[in-house]
């Protein structure tokens, strides 16, 4: 974590050689699991993968030659998927989590006009809705992820983690064309009733992203 602070004020305080603002939008797919233990004495068991939509607002500041930094408010649902193979056909129990998720990235870039891009950086994120798509088995031979989206559910509102991501872009003008790949590992457990004894998540993001140039100082 110290390094990746240190990266966000190196992005902050490099020698200014050219200094721009661009804000945009940036949209795609996201696929995420989860990884959870009942019990401390229950090894790690993992969910199949879960796969939505995402957008978000972005806002990139380059004040130095090779560096900026970046800011996404992002709308982005995690979730649960666990499938219960003892039946046939096979029943699954579906939980979706949908966040409004804040990047804070670093990011470096070589290229002119064409640009390779890396981005690493904390994020931090609050759960606006959680809810319970299908909900086929309980009691099965391998312990369930309980309920989040019931009326007597409490899940944790607050998620943070790590995002990092590499991506090209495209200069025309005053605009910017980029696709990129993002990985994010979220130290959170969402449970909030001690119903289980640790859960993570990691998601994957496959996005393309639209900026217009507001500012800029030479």
């Amino acid at each position: 974590m110290r390094f990746l602070l240190f990266l966000l004020l190196t992005a902050f305080t490099s020698l200014p050689a050219l200094a721009q603002t661009s804000v945009g939008i940036r949209a795609g797919y996201t696929t995420s699991t989860y990884s959870y233990r009942p019990a401390a004495n229950f090894r790690a068991i993992s969910t199949e993968a879960v796969g939505k939509p995402t957008f978000a607002f972005v806002i990139e500041h380059f004040n130095s030659k090779n560096a900026g930094i970046e800011l996404n408010l992002q709308l982005i649902t995690l979730g649960m998927n666990l499938p219960n193979p003892d039946t046939d056909p096979v029943q699954r129990n579906i939980t979706e989590l949908d966040y409004l998720k804040m990047p804070l990235l670093a990011s470096f870039f070589a290229g002119r006009s064409g640009r390779f891009q890396i981005k690493v950086g904390p994020h931090l994120g609050y759960l606006m809705d959680a809810r319970d798509i299908q909900r086929d088995f309980t009691n099965s031979a391998s312990p369930e992820i309980p309920t989040y989206g019931g009326a007597d559910d409490r899940p944790k509102k607050l998620m943070y983690g790590l995002t990092g991501g590499a991506g090209i872009s495209k200069l025309f003008g005053k605009s910017t064309l980029a696709g990129e790949v993002r990985f994010a590992y979220d130290f959170t457990n969402p449970e909030g009733q001690d119903r289980i004894f640790d859960m993570n998540s990691t998601n994957l993001e496959f996005t393309l992203a639209y900026l217009f140039r507001i500012r800029e100082r030479n």
